[in-house]
């Protein structure tokens, strides 16, 4: 695991979990990419499970993979985007933001592009729909974890704007929304997400404790992230459980503070964070690097 909230964990993922996951994802796809014809652009590390999982089912439908050594150059990134002609591109928020505001990235085109999938971590709206004026394409958001072989959770390939949420579950997958004490909640509750399926992991390697907290007696994977569910089978990840910041007792969810301070033109990244304070225990600190030199803290406020 990517060890974001501790230190990372060795998830023991056997070749079952990751053939079904293989399998589950390519009927996902099936009928948009086609057989043999396709061109992926990873421009994700293959440690990154969301990678390995793309690359693993770009493989199963005879498609090219061209993976890129380091993203974070965006000249050679973007050169890449018009030399290759990819039919898919996976990528992070960051990533995605980063490809909008990157010289030359007008140039590029997405007229053989028929997907540009999310994952990783929360696509913010503005990024989404700025994506989507200057591609005329959606992202397409997703939901996994490394301890499901990455992927649970999808939107509709047919979709024709964001839509907010991760999506619904990938075939053989049960998704469910449930308490602190374990019990599953109605619809539209808020709650933690729990995974059950084919791709799920055996346990931590050497962490008995740590597996037993994880995996319930009857197969459900509790993944830590707070979300809800409607009743039509869409999932929506608010947050992680231990990111949440506590003010004067109130859950402040980080992703949605940063959702609105992306609107204003003059951001360019955010990041929300908690930081000790005496009066509400926590406060919230909201960390901004600008798009617009001339931001001020008060403009962004108002």
């Amino acid at each position: 695991t990517g060890g974001t909230t501790g230190v990372a964990k060795a998830a023991m993922l056997t070749h079952g979990n990751l053939v079904a996951n293989v399998l589950q994802t390519r009927e996902w796809v099936r009928g948009v990419l086609l057989e043999g014809v396709e061109t992926g652009l990873i421009p994700l590390p293959m440690y990154h499970v969301f990678a390995l999982a793309v690359v693993l089912t770009v493989m199963r439908i005879g498609a090219h993979s061209v993976l890129v050594t380091n993203p974070r150059e965006l000249p050679e990134l973007v050169a890449l985007l018009r030399e290759s002609r990819a039919s898919l591109l996976i990528g992070v928020n960051t990533l995605y933001n980063a490809l909008l505001n990157a010289p030359g990235i007008e140039q590029v085109d997405a007229t053989r592009m028929k997907l540009a999938i999310g994952g990783g971590m929360a696509v913010q709206r503005a990024v989404a729909e700025r994506w989507q004026q200057r591609f005329g394409m959606p992202i397409i958001e997703g939901y996994g974890l490394t301890e499901a072989s990455a992927i649970v959770t999808a939107n509709p390939l047919t979709l024709k704007e964001f839509s907010g949420t991760v999506g619904v579950p990938i075939p053989s997958t049960e998704v469910a929304i449930l308490d602190e004490a374990g019990h599953q909640l109605p619809a539209g509750s808020e709650g933690e997400i729990a995974v059950r399926g084919p791709q799920v992991m055996q346990g931590y390697w050497n962490r008995p404790a740590e597996t037993a907290m994880a995996l319930t007696l009857d197969g459900w994977l509790r993944t830590g992230d707070i979300g809800t569910m409607d009743a039509n089978g869409y999932l929506r990840v608010i947050d992680r459980i231990k990111d949440l910041i506590i003010v004067s007792g109130f859950k402040v969810v980080p992703n949605e503070v940063e959702d609105v301070a992306m609107m204003h033109p003059g951001v360019m990244e955010v990041a929300a964070i908690g930081t000790p304070d005496e009066r509400s225990g926590e406060a919230v600190t909201l960390v901004v690097l600008r798009k617009d030199p001339a931001l001020s803290e008060q403009e962004l406020i108002d």
